[in-house]
């Protein structure tokens, strides 16, 4: 697989993320519901404004980070895309750098420094998403002491993000990937894709502001609608979606990291396509 040219990389980042917004994510912003005071016009301009630096040449991991959340706050106003940025920039190297887009990003998450978590500390604590806490190590807010790595092994059994930072993306190439093959990446895969994560995953989003007993709830919740999909005519399952969508977030839930891993998952497929072509 060849490597991708910094322009190819912002491109498919940018078309992750609006690909994303165009599916029916129960709880999630999307372009059928706004939800929890945002507008898809947020992420869209988020998404144009990270993309350069997510596909910054020669930048590091944590470098694109910082980069990417402060155009992001910049244009959007608040946090609309830090989950997707720290999955996505090691990624983005990964993909610049050839070969099996797996093994490539396993390189990078071992070669991650000191430096590359200070950047995301300064990215994670402007972002300031919600339920962030304090940690008796390798707080956001002081001075990192550890690398990148290991500051996302501290956190890896309550977010799943940090978790994939340690496994070599694991889920993400066990549920979405995996999701979006063997054919064009439509809403209906995308959507698929989604509730793998919603219905396997209980979403850490929703545990770090709710608690860990609710975001099982929700993951119950998306495992019964899952199920329930096999066979509904295209209008009907829009519908069933919508209703698990309005659900959620007249409760104020909202699974952020499954969406999250969403835009990478696609991120994954569409530098393997272009890899690949």
């Amino acid at each position: 697989m060849r490597a991708l040219a910094p322009a190819e990389v912002a491109e498919a980042f940018r078309a992750a993320c609006l690909a994303e917004l165009s599916a029916l994510k129960p709880g999630n912003v999307h372009v059928f519901a706004a939800g929890h005071g945002m507008e898809t016009a947020q992420f869209e301009a988020a998404a144009a404004a990270a993309a350069p630096a997510i596909a910054g040449a020669g930048a590091s991991v944590g470098a694109r980070v910082l980069a990417a959340v402060e155009a992001s706050l910049a244009v959007a106003g608040c946090n609309t895309n830090l989950g997707i940025i720290l999955l996505c920039a090691p990624l983005a190297v990964a993909a610049e750098g050839g070969g099996p887009l797996r093994d490539q990003l396993v390189r990078v998450l071992d070669g991650l420094n000191l430096a590359d978590a200070g950047n995301a500390f300064r990215a994670i604590a402007a972002a300031s998403p919600g339920g962030l806490g304090a940690s008796a190590e390798g707080d956001v807010r002081a001075p990192a002491s550890v690398t990148l790595k290991e500051a996302m092994a501290l956190a890896a059994d309550r977010d799943t993000i940090a978790r994939q930072y340690v496994t070599g993306y694991a889920d993400l190439f066990a549920l979405g990937v995996p999701a979006l093959a063997g054919g064009p990446l439509e809403r209906r895969r995308i959507e698929d894709a989604y509730l793998a994560f919603l219905a396997t995953l209980p979403d850490s989003h929703i545990a770090r502001k709710f608690g860990p007993e609710q975001a099982e709830v929700v993951r119950q919740e998306a495992v019964a609608l899952r199920g329930g999909l096999s066979g509904l005519s295209p209008g009907e399952r829009h519908d069933a979606l919508l209703a698990f969508d309005t659900s959620l977030k007249a409760r104020g839930l909202n699974p952020g990291t499954s969406a999250d891993l969403t835009v990478a998952s696609i991120f994954a497929a569409l530098i393997e396509q272009q890899a690949r072509g």
